[in-house]
């Protein structure tokens, strides 16, 4: 029965696949989107520093009501 079965048993059995990481295309990918984000991240904040960022208030009132209903 799968109750019966210990911790160390199950980890043993799947040993090989708990470590591994696999180099593939989505791991690229997300090396890729994490560069765009703090790019986007660095441009926010150059953006709010030099006063250039403007908030669109209808946006953020219309959001904020519908979170609440």
């Amino acid at each position: 029965m799968i109750s019966q079965t210990s911790t160390s048993t199950l980890r043993s059995a799947y040993a090989n696949t708990l470590g591994e990481t696999k180099p593939s295309k989505t791991n690229a990918s997300a090396q890729t989107n994490k560069q765009e984000s703090l790019s986007r991240v660095e441009q926010l904040k150059e953006s709010i520093t030099s006063g250039e960022y403007k908030i669109n208030l209808d946006a953020v009132a219309k959001k904020m009501a519908d979170e609440l209903l």
